[in-house]
């Protein structure tokens, strides 16, 4: 069943999904603009494992990452987009700057990031790989980028 998990649900959710053997990826972003190009990468993380949970930054993180203006489309309007999408299991929604302390709790078998990020860009990569877990980079669909998107526009 998709659903908005809050961060204190996550330990429980963890229990009853290894309980259940499935391989979980994790994923984060703002999503604020949904476009093909999340679309894909989405569905690619998806296909790395059983179960995808997507990080969503809250409001009050993308103000302090993108700016005053953003986002354009508040937290609770980004995570219902996400989770009509065939791809995403779960959101969690997180207030800091980085998802870290997230894929502290969730602890994924596949953290998922675009492959414009370096391994060593990727926030939570070596905890991850600390416990034998894997970090994957998804190729982006060419042209398709919300900035530029919002430049369009």
């Amino acid at each position: 069943m998709k659903n908005l998990i809050a961060k204190a649900n996550v330990p429980k959710l963890m229990k009853r999904l290894r309980r259940a053997g499935k391989q979980v990826v994790f994923t984060n972003g703002v999503f604020d603009i949904l476009h093909r190009g999340h679309v894909d990468y989405l569905a690619n993380a998806k296909s790395l494992g059983d179960v995808l949970i997507v990080g969503l930054n809250s409001d009050a993180s993308v103000r302090r990452l993108k700016g005053r203006s953003r986002p354009l489309q508040k937290q609770s309007d980004r995570a219902a987009i996400l989770l009509a999408l065939e791809a995403v299991d779960y959101v969690v929604l997180f207030g800091e700057d980085t998802p870290d302390r997230l894929i502290r709790s969730i602890k994924p078998d596949i953290l998922a990031k675009g492959a414009d990020y370096k391994v060593s860009e990727i926030v939570g990569a070596s905890f991850v790989k600390s416990y034998g877990g894997k970090v994957k980079r998804i190729r982006l669909t060419p042209g398709r980028s919300t900035s530029a998107l919002v430049k369009k526009l």
